[in-house]
This record gives structure tokens, C-alpha cells and sequence, in this order.
């Protein structure tokens, strides 16, 4: 059964021939795989030395970086994010009668223990670290359900996991758990052979909201689907993902503000007040141009809104102008949208207690912004198709470059004014940035904290880099917030990385498997 929290009906499966890769090296997945050997071989001697035998197998799965299109997949539209180095390992062996969950770092999150059951809840009351191992536990029974596949009978496994995407730093550390531990459950049940990428994409993005939040799925299709030297322009409806060819000569740089944002932990007044304010203008907007308030109730996504814009407009391009004239600026009430629509709010959102939540914050904050929400939505998703025909024209480099900067800041103007998704810790690296030679410079990620990234040119990224470690972090650095055994990950030049994969290394893991 799906959760009850909210609809993902605007997500199907995509069947496409990318199954999920097996390896037995390194070199397959690690643009430089001599610095992960260590990693691996950490991992295979502490989860022996826990449960008395090597693992059966690893997965893994890579955070991402989005470049743009932020606040726009949970509203239908396609996104252009990118893998990168930094992901989520987790060491699996079926044995014991209990799923067992430990970490390569104990004290930070203690092991923990669930029953074998996957309809059991999950704790939301509780953000425990593990909780997401059982979201992903319970993803594996559903989708093996929806192919059609015999489920194995619930077993107890022993896990141990070692994650270095930051957490709470907007680069998907919650989509590279719940990716690699899904991977990790359906491999050691035997269940991986045949499932494509995008299935197990669609139902981890599933699965993440038994933790409360109401993810669009960009997160963790490019988790699975990503490829090293090419960024992903992931469309819906159904999942997809197609290359884009950066242009040759720059490099996005990542910078942690240190500003934590936890999507779980501050989703009813954050990330899912936008998604509902985000249904409610498509809602309210569908009405303006002539639906039916039967019709308009049954509108989801402002994607849904396009064949009226289209029909008044001539071109479902001119969504923005819409919002310009028929949906007013500052807040809108509850009992102002139940009059437009002749529904009370808590008709609608009946099924959701998520939603129903977000309403009583709502009404605490005075209402919803629905001009501002919907204008970036519709905005921004123009930026996406912009930025990929960018990266696939014939025009030079250094041009592609600036028109691509120039999109960048306009979408992170975007995001703090009307998303008001940022904070004051990434407007101040953003603007260092700026200021220190980035072609386009933004928040990416969920926002609210987190990570900015920049469009560099290569041979200015590391004197970019040190400028910005001197300008944001050195403070940091003193104070103590910052560590200096984490600046490596804190700051740092990416380019597109692998997508998830199960491994097979000898020595490391059980041979007879």
C-alpha cells in the first residue's frame, strides 16, 4: 500500500533497458577509485567485527547537485541536476531474525534494531537516523508488489552504513540512503535482477515520505540514474532522464553554507507548505481561466494548469503571464481560497495529515503565497528548457558559459524572493561568489540551508576556492563551526559522477555470493 500522506500520481514507471549495475571493482563506479579503497575495506572489517562475517554485498548511491530548477519536480517539470563523488555505502548480509542497522561511526548514530514486518510504521514522531533504512525496507516490499514480483519472506538482515554526502546540506543525503539501502535490500534478497533504474527511483522517492516529507523525485532518479561526465535532465511523467554535455572548460564548485536545513524536521512550515501552496495556486489559477471548481478540485500539479493557459493564451509558455493576471500578490487565506474553490481546505486535503498539518501552519502565518509560488514554478521550469538547449547548441563555449551564469542568477534571484527558499547564509556566499569570479552562482538543494553552487571556469577553480575558504570559512574555521578535516567536502570542484550500483569485491565481500 502507498503512504497515506499524499498523492504521487504525477510519477510512473518508465521502462527503459538501464538495469541496475553489478560490479566487482572499483574503477567501474570511482572516477579515482584509489581513494575510496580504504573506505571499502573500513567498512568490510568493522561490519565483521559487529556481526562476525564479511558482508554479502555493498550498495551504493551518490548524493547530487542540482544546477538548475529548483522547487519544480513535486510541480511536473523537468529538472537538470547531476550526480556527484560523494554518496551513501552500505554493507548488507542476511542473518539474524531483526534488521539490524548499524553505522561506520556509532556514536554519532548508534545502532539500532526494527522488526522484520514491512508494513510496520514509521516512527515521524521520533527523526531517528535509521528511520530511513525502514522507509527503504518497506519501498523494496512495494515495488516488488507493483512488478508483480514474489516478495521474500521477511527476514532479518544485518546492516552497516557509512555516508559522507552532508547531511542537511541540500545535496540529497536522504536519496542516497534510501537508494543505496534499497539496492542493498532487493541484492541481498536476490531481488535485484531485471529492475530497472527508474522503478527503484520512483518508489525510493515513494518511500522518503513515510518520513513526512513530500519529495517531487528528482532526488533520487539522478541517485540512480546518474552517469559520470554528463549532467541529467530528468523529465516526469513518466520518469526519464536524458545527457546533457556541459560546456568544456568550466566546473561547478559546491559550497556548504553550514546552515542546516533538515527537510524532515522543518517540513510543515518549509519544504511542504510549498507543496501545497503549490497545489493550491494550480487550484486557484485553473479556476481563473475557466474550469469547473469540480474540475479545478481534481488538479494536482500546476503542470495540470498548461492546457487552460494554453487555451486562453495560445501557448501553455505564457503560465507566467497568467499567474501575473489572475493571481494577486501577498497571502491568501483559507477563507479566501474555500470561496474561490467551494471546498473547505480540510476536504481536500482529508487523506494527508501531512497536509492537514501544514494547513494549521498555515493559518498560525496568515495564509499562503500563491502568486510568488506558482511565478517561480513557472519561471524557472523556463530556465531548465533555456539552460539544456544552451548546453546542446553550436554556439562557442565562452558564450554557452555566460548565458548559462546569467540562468543560474536569475533562478537563485528566484529562489530568495519569491520561493523565499534561502537564507542569509547562502545570499552571503552567493554573493562572494559573485564577487570572486563565478560565471552564475545559487542555492541548490531543498534550500533553507545548505549548499550554493557556482559555474567556474577550470582554471580559475582553485584560486576561486581559495577565496571563498577565506572570505566564509575562515571565520568558521576559527569559531569552530567549520572543522578542518571536513573542508574537503565542504567546499569542493564537482563534476557529473556515477549513479547507484551494487558491488562485489573480493576480498571484501562473501565470495559465495
Amino acid at each position: 500500500a502507498l503512504t497515506p500522506n499524499c498523492s504521487y500520481s504525477h510519477l510512473h514507471i518508465l521502462t527503459i533497458m538501464e538495469e541496475i549495475p553489478v560490479y566487482s571493482s572499483l574503477p567501474s563506479v570511482y572516477e579515482h577509485p584509489t581513494e575510496l579503497e580504504s573506505r571499502y575495506k573500513s567498512l568490510s572489517s568493522a561490519f565483521e567485527k559487529n556481526f562476525g562475517a564479511v558482508p554479502q554485498l555493498f550498495a551504493r548511491a551518490p548524493g547530487r547537485v542540482n544546477t538548475i530548477g529548483e522547487h519544480i519536480d513535486y510541480s511536473g517539470y523537468g529538472v537538470l541536476p547531476m550526480a556527484i563523488k560523494h554518496d551513501t555505502i552500505v554493507a548488507v548480509r542476511r542473518g539474524g531474525t531483526k534488521l539490524v542497522i548499524a553505522n561506520l561511526d556509532p556514536k554519532l548514530y548508534p545502532t539500532l534494531e526494527f522488526d522484520t514486518d514491512p508494513r510496520q510504521e514509521v516512527d515521524t514522531q521520533h527523526h531517528a537516523w535509521a528511520n530511513y533504512f525502514v522507509c527503504a525496507y518497506k519501498g523494496v516490499f512495494e515495488l516488488l508488489e507493483h512488478k508483480g514480483i514474489a516478495a521474500p519472506e521477511p527476514s532479518g538482515l544485518q546492516v552497516m552504513i557509512h555516508g559522507v554526502v552532508p547531511t542537511g546540506s541540500g545535496l540529497s543525503s536522504s536519496a542516497a540512503f534510501i537508494c543505496s539501502c534499497m539496492l542493498a535490500v532487493l541484492a541481498a534478497h536476490g531481488k535485484a535482477a531485471g529492475l530497472h533504474k527508474s522503478e527503484v527511483a520512483e518508489f525510493a522517492a515513494r518511500a522518503e515520505r513515510y518520513v513526512g516529507v513530500q519529495c517531487g523525485g528528482m532526488d533520487q532518479a539522478i541517485s540512480m540514474m546518474g552517469m559520470m561526465g554528463v549532467a541529467k535532465m530528468v523529465d516526469f511523467n513518466p520518469v526519464r532522464a536524458s545527457d546533457v554535455v556541459l560546456p568544456a572548460g568550466a566546473t561547478f564548485v559546491v559550497a556548504n553554507s553550514l546552515a542546516v536545513s533538515n527537510k524532515a524536521e522543518g517540513a510543515h512550515k518549509r519544504y511542504n507548505m510549498r507543496v501545497v501552496e503549490c497545489r493550491l495556486a494550480a487550484m486557484v489559477l485553473a479556476v481563473a481561466l475557466g474550469a469547473s471548481k469540480e474540475k479545478a478540485a481534481s488538479i494536482k500539479i500546476l503542470m495540470e494548469v498548461e492546457p487552460l493557459v494554453a487555451d486562453k493564451y495560445g501557448s501553455a509558455d505564457k503560465a507566467a503571464q497568467a499567474v501575473k493576471e489572475h493571481l494577486h500578490g501577498g497571502y491568501y487565506t483559507h477563507e479566501e481560497i474555500e470561496g474561490i474553490l467551494g471546498l473547505q481546505l480540510s476536504q481536500i486535503y482529508a487523506s494527508s495529515p501531512v497536509s492537514l498539518k501544514v494547513l494549521e501552519v498555515a493559518h498560525e502565518a496568515g495564509g499562503f503565497k500563491l502568486h510568488d509560488r506558482a511565478l517561480h514554478v513557472y519561471e524557472e521550469s523556463a530556465r531548465v528548457r533555456q539552460f539544456k538547449g544552451i548546453c546542446d547548441g553550436d554556439a562557442p563555449a565562452a558564450e554557452k558559459l555566460s548565458q548559462l551564469g546569467a540562468l543560474m542568477d536569475a533562478s537563485h534571484a528566484s529562489c530568495s524572493e519569491l520561493y523565499q527558499c534561502s537564507c542569509s547564509e547562502l545570499d552571503a556566499l552567493v554573493k562572494l561568489a559573485k564577487e570572486h569570479g563565478a560565471i552564475g552562482a545559487r542555492l541548490t538543494g531543498a534550500g533553507w540551508g545548505g549548499c550554493t553552487v557556482s559555474l567556474v571556469k577550470e582554471e580559475d577553480a582553485a584560486a576561486f576556492i581559495a577565496a571563498i575558504r577565506e572570505k566564509y570559512y575562515a571565520p568558521l574555521l576559527a569559531s569552530g563551526v567549520a572543522k578542518e578535516e571536513r573542508m574537503d567536502d565542504t567546499l569542493f570542484a564537482s563534476k557529473p559522477s556515477s549513479g547507484a550500483a551494487v558491488l562485489h569485491l573480493e576480498g571484501l565481500t562473501d565470495a559465495k555470493y
